[in-house]
């Protein structure tokens, strides 16, 4: 299972080049990194806000897809073949989920927003904003769990402490000598 999992991160990796690479080739939207506040200096406004999600909008939202799909292929990399179990992988796929409704709910929203120009607020902020502030971080805790929790029995079981004991054993007994 690694040869193919290094190819589909290695595909992965590529397919997020492409995309960064069609976003740098993306037409330029005028005063799209902002233009000076007129009252406060210093301060940067943004220019219109479908004009520059027009071109990249969706590369954007590939691109952060791809992102989380990475993080969860690479800590599947980092579980030993013999610990990657269906359970294993049911689990990183519904955290997975969790994270890739997180950021469509962040871009829908803001989409929203833009046609329509009015937004919802939930817990003081507008909701695409909302989702990106608590939706984020709270659907990346599953993942977290899952690392935690499943530590003694993916990453390093009680098995693998004892093999690793036991050469600590035979290291000890070769220095003696």
């Amino acid at each position: 299972m690694r040869s193919k999992l290094i190819y589909i991160i290695f595909a992965v990796g590529v397919l997020m080049a492409a995309i960064l690479l069609a976003i740098i080739l993306a037409e330029n939207v005028p005063n799209s990194g902002g233009v000076a506040h007129p009252d406060l200096p210093g301060l940067q406004i943004g220019g219109d806000g479908a004009a520059r999600m027009e071109n990249i909008g969706t590369l954007g939202l590939a691109f952060h897809f791809l992102l989380l799909v990475q993080i969860v292929l690479l800590s599947v990399l980092g579980i030993s073949e013999r610990y990657r179990s269906i359970e294993l992988l049911a689990c990183m796929g519904g955290s997975l989920a969790l994270m890739l409704l997180v950021a469509w709910q962040m871009y829908s929203g803001h989409q929203q927003f833009l046609e329509t120009g009015e937004t919802d607020y939930f817990l003081g902020f507008p909701t695409a904003t909302a989702w990106a502030t608590y939706g984020t971080w709270l659907a990346a805790i599953p993942h977290v769990v899952i690392y935690t929790w499943g530590f003694r029995k993916y990453i390093y079981t009680p098995e693998d402490q004892q093999k690793y004991e036991a050469l600590l054993k035979e290291k000890s007994k070769r220095s003696e000598q």
